[in-house]
C-alpha cells in the first residue's frame, strides 16, 4: 500500500477492482464506509456481485482477465476528456520525456522481442539524450515522440465500445464509473484504488498493477491522502514477509539476489550492476554492506568482500518461483522440501500434479498447525497409492499467532507488536524457534568441516541466545542495525555504511528500534492530523505513513488540498512540516534540483507512466491462457512475455470443449486453504461443503437445481460440488458471443472438520513473467449434473 487503512476515509472516490474487502477484509471496511459517509464513491468492478458491490454506489460486471482492457479504456477517457491533473503530470512524471526511436509498437507487440525467448531487448525502449546523457523533454507534451503521446496514442485504440464488448460491462455503467473516477483529477480531490489476488493472479498481474497506477499518476493521485495504489492483503503479514526476502529473487529490503553471472562474480561488480546512479537507490552499496555485517558479523570484512561469497547465489536466468520448484521436482531434480504454514496441495495451481511432483521428493517437513493435504498427500485418501510414495514426510507442531510473541506488518506497512496470549499446546513451537533450533543444531555440525557448505554456515553470525529459545529482542535489534564497534542502536538508515561499521537486518526497517525503545510496541492513539498516528506503531520507512508525500504538494510546496494535508514547506523554518513525516530531506527546499521530484526510488525522481517491464513500457490487453474469444486490440492472444515451464504439468483447455469461463474467490468464514478454519467447528458449521456460484441461466440451460450436486471439468481434471444458484453472476455479453461466468471458493480440502473438493485441481500451472504468480482468477471450464 502506498497509503495505509486509516487513510480510505480521505477518498472521494473508492475505486474496489480485483478485491472484496467488505468480506475478506472487513476491517479496512470500516474506513470505507467512513468514507462513504462523507460523500465518498465507491465502485465495484468484480465478476460476481458481491457484499462490497452492494454497498457500493456503482457496480460494473467484469470478465476475469480484462483489468487492462477496463483501465485502459477509462485512461483514454480521462486523456480525451482532459480530466488528467496537468501540472502534476508535467512536473512529478516521465510524461515529458522523449523516447529514443528504436521503441514502437505495432500489432500488440513493442519493439525488440525474441521469439525464441519469449523476452524483450528493453535497451531499445530508452529515452533520447543530449550530449551530456541527459534525457530530452518536452514539458508542452505537444512532441509526438514524448511519453505522454505515446501513452494517449497507445490507449486511443481502447475505445468505449471495444472495451465493453471485452470486458462484458454495461456501457452506461462504464460511462459513469469513466465518469466518477476520473473527476478526482481535479486539484484538492482523491480517488483511491484497492486491488487484492483478483488483480495480480493472471498472466497480466504485474501489469495490472501498473495501470492502476498510471491510471492514478495520471489523475495527481499518489502521495495524497485518499489517494494512492492500496493493495487489500488476505493475512496480517504478508506484506512483513515480503519485506524480509520472501521472495525469491530479493533479500531482506527489496534488494537482489546476486546471480552466477560474469558480472556478479565480485561484489564489486553486483553492486555496480544493481546501483543506479542517481535516485535514492544510489544507497544501495551502504545497505547491501550492513546486511551482510548482520548475516556474518566478524566473519564479513573489507577483505572478503563482506562476506559476499557466502551468500548464495541465483543461476544467471533460473527462476526459482513457486510453479518452476514444483517443475523441478516433477524432474526429479529436487530432494527436500521445508514448508512453514503452507499447503500447496489445496492452494496450488494444477493441484493433483503439484502432488504428484512432491511424490518424487526423498523427503519433506511439514510446519503447521493441523495436519494439512499437502503432509498426508501420501495418504490412500488423497487418491494416490502410499506404497509407491517413497516420500519421508516429517511433521513439526507450530504455534498459532497468539500463542507465540512477535511483530507482524500490515497493509499499510506498520509494524505492530504482538504479546503472547497463552502458552503453545504439547511440543508446538514458534516458527521463530524452530528456525533458531535448526541454525545451531547446523553450525554444531558443521563447525569441524570446511567443505563449502560447512563454510557458508560456519560464517553465519548468530547470535539469539545460547538455548533454544531466542531472544526475541536480540533479534528485533538485529533487523533494526547497530555500530558495529559500540553496539549502539542506529538511528535511521541514512545512518547505514558501506565499510562494515554498521549492521541492518533490513535497512527499511532501521529505525524501529533506536537505543531504548521498540517502536513496534507503541499504543498512542493521539491523533495529530489526518489519522496518520504517527505515534502508533511504527511504519517503514522512516516512520513515514504515505509513500511519496512530496507529490501531496504544488510546486511550491503548498498542499494541493486544504482539506488533505499531508506535508508542506514552511518557508519561515526552512523545513517541512505537516502530519507525517517527509519522504525526503525535511530542509530541502525551492533552490534544491531535487525539490520536485517526489518519487525518490526513481533514479530521476519521477513517477512512471513508461516503465521497463517484461512484456513491455505500457500494459496491453492479452487474453488468459485460456479464454473465450479473439483478443480485440490485437492479433497477440497470450501475454508474448510468459513463460512456459513443465509441459506435463501446463494441459490448455479449449472454449470449444470447455465453454464457460471460471475464477476462484474467497470467503468470510474460510481463510486461505482452510487449514485453520476448516478446523474451527462454529466455522467449518457455517460453511461446510464446496460449492459453486452459477448463474440462474446457466442453471437453466443445464437442468442443474439448487444444491445438486455437480462436476466441474477443465483440461487438468474435475471436481464434484454443490450447486449454488445465484443472481450474483450474469451471462457476460462479449463482442461475438454470450458466454457463461462461474466461481467457486478455494479453501476446501479432505482434511478437517469441513471437507470438500480442492478448487486449484481446475487451474492452470501458468503465471505472471514479471511476478510469476499463477492465473487462479481467469480459466476455462465446462459444467454437468453429477
Amino acid at each position: 500500500m502506498t497509503n495505509h487503512w486509516n487513510d480510505l476515509q480521505y477518498a472521494d472516490a473508492l475505486m474496489v477492482i480485483g478485491a472484496n474487502p467488505a468480506e475478506n477484509h472487513p476491517i479496512s471496511f470500516r474506513w470505507i464506509s467512513k468514507a462513504i459517509e462523507k460523500g465518498g464513491k465507491l465502485i465495484s468492478v468484480d465478476p460476481r456481485y458481491t457484499r462490497t458491490s452492494q454497498m457500493a454506489n456503482v457496480y460494473a460486471q467484469l470478465r476475469s482477465g480484462t483489468d487492462i482492457a477496463f483501465i485502459g479504456g477509462m485512461i483514454n477517457y480521462v486523456l480525451e476528456n482532459e480530466l488528467y491533473h496537468k501540472e502534476y503530470v508535467v512536473n512529478y512524471t516521465n510524461a515529458a520525456n522523449i523516447v529514443a526511436d528504436s521503441f514502437d509498437f505495432e500489432d500488440g507487440m513493442f519493439s525488440g522481442y525474441d521469439e525464441k525467448t519469449r523476452k524483450y531487448d528493453k535497451t531499445q525502449w530508452g529515452f533520447k539524450k543530449d550530449a551530456e546523457e541527459n534525457v530530452l523533454k518536452d514539458p508542452t507534451l505537444q512532441d509526438p515522440r514524448c511519453v505522454f503521446q505515446l501513452l494517449k496514442k497507445h490507449y486511443s485504440r481502447y475505445d468505449i465500445d471495444t472495451v465493453c464488448g471485452v470486458t462484458g460491462t454495461d456501457k452506461e455503467t462504464y460511462l459513469e464509473i469513466c465518469k466518477t473516477y476520473g473527476a478526482t483529477g481535479e486539484v484538492g480531490k482523491a480517488g483511491t484504488i484497492l486491488y487484492a489476488m483478483g488483480g495480480t493472479q493472471h498472466t497480466t498481474g504485474s501489469q495490472n498493477i501498473r495501470i492502476y497506477a498510471i491510471l492514478q499518476l495520471l489523475l495527481g493521485n499518489i502521495g495524497i491522502a485518499g489517494g494512492g495504489v492500496n493493495a487489500l492483503r488476505g493475512e496480517s503479514n504478508v506484506q512483513g514477509s515480503t519485506d524480509f526476502g520472501l521472495l525469491y529473487h530479493n533479500v531482506p529490503g527489496y534488494m537482489e539476489v546476486p546471480t552466477t553471472s560474469e558480472g556478479d562474480r565480485t561484489y564489486k561488480g553486483f553492486l555496480e550492476r544493481i546501483t543506479p546512479k542517481t535516485g535514492y537507490k544510489t544507497n544501495f552499496p551502504k545497505f547491501y554492506t550492513s546486511m551482510l555485517k548482520s548475516f556474518y558479523g566478524d566473519n564479513a570484512t573489507a577483505e572478503n568482500e563482506f562476506g559476499y561469497h557466502y551468500l548464495p547465489k541465483i543461476d544467471d536466468g533460473k527462476n526459482y518461483s513457486f510453479m518452476r520448484l514444483f517443475d523441478a521436482m516433477y524432474r526429479k531434480e529436487l530432494e527436500g522440501l521445508i514448508m512453514f504454514g503452507s499447503n500447496p496441495v489445496v492452494g496450488g495451481p494444477n493441484s493433483f500434479k503439484s502432488q504428484a511432483a512432491m511424490s518424487n521428493l526423498k523427503w519433506m517437513v511439514a510446519v503447521d498447525l493441523f495436519e494439512t493435504e499437502t503432509s498426508a498427500f501420501w495418504q490412500k485418501e488423497a487418491g494416490g497409492d502410499p506404497s509407491k510414495i517413497q516420500t519421508e514426510v516429517i511433521f513439526l507442531p507450530a504455534c498459532a499467532s497468539f500463542e507465540k510473541e512477535g511483530s507482524v506488518t500490515n497493509s499499510g506497512r506498520w509494524m505492530q507488536y504482538r504479546w503472547q496470549a497463552i502458552k503453545p499446546k504439547g511440543e508446538a513451537k514458534a516458527d521463530l524457534e524452530i528456525v533458531h533450533i535448526l541454525a545451531r543444531r547446523l553450525k554444531e555440525m558443521y563447525k569441524n568441516e570446511s567443505t563449502p557448505a560447512a563454510k557458508q554456515i560456519n560464517a553465519l553470525y548468530w547470535a539469539y541466545g545460547d538455548h533454544d529459545h531466542p531472544d526475541i529482542d536480540l533479534v528485533c535489534r538485529d533487523i533494526n542495525g547497530y555500530d558495529w564497534k559500540t553496539k549502539q542502536q542506529i538511528k535511521t538508515f541514512g545512518d547505514l555504511k558501506d565499510d562494515g561499521s554498521t549492521t541492518a537486518g533490513c535497512w527499511i526497517y532501521t529505525g524501529f528500534y533506536p537505543e531504548n525503545e521498540n517502536l513496534a510496541k507503541r499504543r498512542d492513539n493521539t491523533n495529530e492530523g489526518m489519522s496518520n498516528f504517527l505515534n502508533w506503531s511504527f511504519a517503514w520507512p522512516a516512520n513515514r505513513r504515505n509513500l511519496y508525500n512530496r507529490a501531496s504538494a504544488d510546486l511550491n510546496g503548498k498542499p494541493w488540498s486544504k482539506d488533505r494535508v499531508g506535508i508542506y514547506w514552511d518557508a519561515a523554518q526552512g523545513k517541512w512540516v505537516g502530519n507525517d513525516v517527509p519522504d525526503f530531506v525535511k530542509d530541502r527546499g525551492p533552490d534544491d534540483p531535487a525539490f520536485n521530484s517526489p518519487f525518490i526510488m526513481q533514479t530521476d525522481g519521477k513517477g512512471a507512466l513508461f516503465a521497463m517491464m517484461n512484456e513491455g513500457p505500457f500494459p496491453e490487453h492479452y487474453e488468459p491462457f485460456e479464454n473465450p474469444m479473439d483478443n480485440s486490440f490485437s492479433s497477440i492472444q497470450l501475454n508474448p512475455a510468459v513463460q512456459f515451464g513443465e509441459k506435463a504439468m501446463n494441459a490448455q483447455g479449449d472454449f470449444s470443449k470447455y465453454p464457460i469461463i471460471a475464477t476462484t474467490y474467497r470467503l468470510s468464514e474460510h481463510w486461505q486453504s482452510g487449514v485453520m478454519t476448516r478446523n474451527v467447528p462454529w466455522l467449518a458449521e457455517l460453511v461446510n461443503n464446496m460449492f459453486v456460484e452459477i448463474s440462474e441461466e446457466l442453471a437453466k440451460e443445464k437442468g442443474i437445481k439448487e444444491k445438486d450436486k455437480i462436476i466441474v471439468s477443465s483440461a487438468r481434471g474435475e471436481i464434484e460440488a454443490y450447486a449454488m444458484i445465484t443472481k450474483r453472476f450474469k451471462p457476460y455479453k462479449l463482442k461475438d458471443k454470450t458466454v457463461h461466468h462461474i466461481g467457486m471458493p478455494w479453501h476446501f480440502g479432505y482434511k478437517g472438520i469441513a471437507t470438500g473438493a480442492t478448487a486449484n485441481r481446475l487451474t492452470p500451472h501458468i503465471g505472471d513473467p514479471n511476478s510469476h504468480i499463477p492465473e487462479y482468477k481467469a480459466f476455462l471450464c465446462d459444467v454437468r449434473r453429477a
